[in-house]
């Protein structure tokens, strides 16, 4: 296989072929979507949640979207990866957004970048997009700005805030963002903005109506159990199996069984006798 690139994805939209995508934060994750033949990999900033144990996305820095990239990267051939802007590293104003966006492409080593934030983050998206670098818009439920959207809801329900949806997409497509994701918003909603443009749109939570799809890779794996979104589908249940494996490493280690023949290291007779 080789490298996915933006072109790969774009023809897979005008094909009809379905863009795959999951998050990854750390090399084996990274390895395991690779080989599944994942298209894209997303380091999420979800990262501050399944990985580090906050709250929310909010304190997530710039520091551990690079650090998690990095190990990202180094278990990446095949899959284009890209790098979430983590909260407040991008909306104070064009400059600070393309410093760092230029920090996790040139630091991180990822292929684009993510933003959250609709017709308010066109100026960001196009200063990124302008010095070279492919920045993936997100709209629809936005999590680092829950809050200001009265909790993880899904966006877009009425037709006045569904057109506010239509609008920014096309916006920040006019703006030079080469993807968009789609959070939570109703599936005749993504259905309508994906045949509106012309670049790729990920659903998460948005129907099977978008080019392609992204899942968290603890949801999928059953790994993370604080909740579990409507919209997710698990497809393993690891988290039940790494306890009860544990649980018999220390069962085993308790009652004499583990470490047994099999797994020790022995001196030559004739050494031994050297010690006494």
């Amino acid at each position: 296989m080789k490298k996915t690139t933006l072109a790969d994805l774009r023809t897979k939209k005008e094909t009809g072929k379905k863009i795959s995508m999951v998050t990854a934060y750390d090399y084996p994750g990274a390895r395991a979507a690779d080989e599944a033949e994942m298209d894209t990999i997303l380091v999420g900033d979800s990262l501050g949640m399944v990985v580090l144990g906050y709250d929310s996305t909010v304190p997530v820095t710039m520091e551990e979207m690079i650090h998690h990239i990095r190990a990202v990267m180094r278990g990446t051939e095949h899959a284009f990866v890209l790098g979430d802007m983590p909260f407040m590293s991008y909306q104070v104003g064009p400059e600070q957004a393309v410093a760092n966006a230029g920090r996790l492409i040139k630091e991180g080593g990822c292929d684009a970048v993510k933003l959250e934030g609709g017709v308010s983050m066109v100026p960001m998206v196009r200063a990124i997009a302008r010095v070279g670098i492919p920045v993936c818009a997100h709209i629809g439920l936005t999590p680092q700005t829950a809050t200001s959207l009265s909790g993880f809801r899904v966006q877009g329900r009425d037709a006045e805030s569904a057109r506010e949806l239509l609008h920014a997409a096309e916006e920040l497509e006019k703006a030079g963002a080469c993807m968009l994701v789609l959070e939570c918003v109703p599936t005749q909603v993504a259905e309508m903005i994906t045949a509106r443009l012309s670049i790729p749109t990920i659903g998460i939570g948005a129907g099977p109506g978008c080019d392609g799809q992204v899942l968290v890779f603890h949801d999928v794996l059953g790994l993370y159990d604080r909740f579990l979104p409507r919209f997710v589908k698990r497809y393993a249940d690891l988290g039940q199996d790494v306890v009860q494996a544990l649980s018999s490493y220390r069962t085993e280690l308790e009652q004499g069984e583990f470490p047994g023949p099999e797994h020790v290291f022995t001196m030559r007779e004739d050494e031994v006798d050297k010690l006494y």
